[in-house]
């Protein structure tokens, strides 16, 4: 019944940028928040970022000060603007949201199905 829609996933070259997009859609009551996660190559899946319905956001340490996080609420869309890629950003970038289906409030984790993000020469 929720469906996560991501795209901006590509190749680039070292110091490039990309801008990842992820829109939700179905039966939404409410979401609480949203982030991006990735998983390189025989590594476990981590958290990018992230941004509350208030628009608190967080970011993984290796991020900071290169990759934003952002969000319309009205199109239930979350986004992330990566600058200065780097080799190691190579991943597989996955869109997650907390979403309330229903009015009462019970909240589920939504995944979309990840986009392959390559910075290389």
């Amino acid at each position: 019944q929720v469906q996560l829609v991501e795209s901006g996933g590509g190749s680039v070259q070292p110091g490039g940028s990309l801008r990842l997009s992820c829109a939700a859609s179905g039966s939404i009551f409410g979401i609480n928040s949203m982030g991006w996660y990735r998983q390189a190559p025989g590594k476990q899946r981590d958290l990018v970022a992230e941004i509350t319905s208030g628009g608190s956001t967080s970011y993984a340490d290796s991020v900071k000060g290169r990759f934003t996080i952002s969000r319309d609420n009205a199109k239930n869309t979350v986004y992330l603007q990566m600058n200065s890629l780097k080799p190691e950003d190579t991943a597989v970038y996955y869109c997650n949201a907390e979403v309330s289906p229903y009015s009462d409030f019970r909240m589920y984790h939504y995944w979309g199905q990840g986009t392959q993000v390559t910075v290389s020469s």
